[in-house]
């Protein structure tokens, strides 16, 4: 059955999509969705959240959760359509349902409805989006598919430190760091390997490449790894931090910085996830204990800039449309700028700052997505095509 054509409430209205199961009502961070609820209300947007199993687009409303600041409570109705929808299905293995593949491909295709951030990014993926631009290029490191240990040792002879990092890897698990001792470090056992467990690492260490590969083949197993330059990244008292940025597209739907915030590692961990043992700091004062003041402040301007660059580059070469990513990006030793990692579903930033200003850029991008004429699109696209076909 074809969708109705979608008749405009007068408000703007965002439709928060998650995924319901056996055990809980809706998935996904309940605090976030009332924190965008309470924002929208101050702006003039209807704000609801609505599952996969109740979006239907074949009636003029549909089925969604709103949220009663006086009792603190959800309550099921019917809401109007949205204008926009915001995909928060919080897993992989959610969004590659094929009925949820369903509804994602219908929102992407409606001619009335804004859909951003389709799906998960994957890494492997981006390090591939990221070299299509001489721009990008220059921030990614070494980056390789993990696939034999012959791949690994060569690897290693150019790289004395490497990261295995899973695919679809989130939070910082399952990430592994491979080391080439040096001969006074080593002794008989020239390798090592550090594992991530939760908030420290295990280590140990192996007489040659063959020995290091059957035991990291047994922790990958059937998923699919990259292997990664390992960079001298700056610390804080012997404490390697990086950066994490938010980005997303304002008012104007230009990307813009939410936020710089910075990740310090565990004392015993190979990364600065916060799951892992790490904790959330202050950008300035971390980088201002390695390079000073002055140096500080415009490696912080140079970080800001390298993400909107790198988001941009991200959001051509997905042929996506894409609202908003946190990206992670080091500084080495020498103040260069590094990538890492983005994720098309950026956890919430605990830093109040950045956190008042994601639930105010979402918003007031919502509302931008809901004011774009679907004819003026589809017009602009078409002359577009017919000047890349000249």
């Amino acid at each position: 059955m074809e969708p109705l054509l979608h008749q405009k409430p007068q408000r703007p209205t965002l439709a928060i999509l998650t995924y319901s199961d056996e055990t809980r009502v809706f998935r996904g961070n309940k605090e976030n969705f009332v924190d965008l609820i309470r924002v929208g209300e101050e702006r003039g947007v209807t704000v609801y959240v609505v599952t996969t199993a109740d979006f239907k687009l074949t009636d003029q409303t549909m089925l969604g959760y709103s949220y009663n600041f006086q009792t603190k409570s959800w309550k099921r109705g019917q809401q109007p359509l949205p204008h926009v929808v915001y995909n928060r299905i919080p897993y992989r293995k959610f969004e590659l349902l094929p009925d949820v593949q369903q509804i994602i491909q219908t929102c992407m295709r409606h001619g009335q409805i804004r859909f951003f951030n389709p799906s998960f990014f994957n890494k492997w993926t981006l390090f591939e989006w990221l070299n299509k631009s001489k721009e990008t290029q220059t921030f990614i490191p070494t980056t390789q598919k993990l696939t034999s240990g012959d791949d690994l040792e060569q690897l290693l002879q150019k790289h004395s430190n490497l990261y295995l990092k899973p695919v679809k890897g989130k939070a910082g698990k399952g990430i592994m760091k491979v080391s080439r001792l040096s001969d006074k470090q080593a002794k008989s056992r020239k390798y090592q390997l550090s594992i991530q467990e939760k908030t420290k690492s295990h280590i140990s260490r192996y007489t040659n490449v063959p020995q290091l590969w059957t035991q990291i083949r047994q922790m990958v197993g059937s998923k699919d790894y990259i292997m990664q330059q390992g960079i001298a990244l700056s610390n804080y008292k012997q404490r390697p931090f990086d950066l994490r940025v938010l980005v997303q597209k304002n008012s104007k739907g230009l990307w813009t910085v939410a936020g710089v915030g910075a990740r310090l590692a565990g004392k015993s961990s190979i990364t600065t996830h916060v799951p892992r043992g790490g904790s959330i700091d202050d950008p300035s004062k971390l980088l201002e204990a390695g390079f000073g003041s002055l140096t500080s402040k415009k490696i912080l301007n140079r970080t800001k800039q390298t993400a909107l660059i790198l988001a941009k580059q991200i959001e051509k070469a997905s042929g996506t449309s894409l609202g908003e990513m946190s990206l992670d990006l080091g500084v080495d030793t020498t103040g260069q700028i590094w990538f890492f990692e983005a994720n098309s579903k950026p956890m919430k930033f605990d830093e109040p700052h950045i956190r008042r200003r994601s639930l105010d850029n979402l918003i007031r991008y919502c509302i931008h997505l809901s004011k774009l004429s679907p004819r003026k699109e589809v017009r602009s696209a078409v002359r577009a095509k017919k000047k890349a076909a000249n």
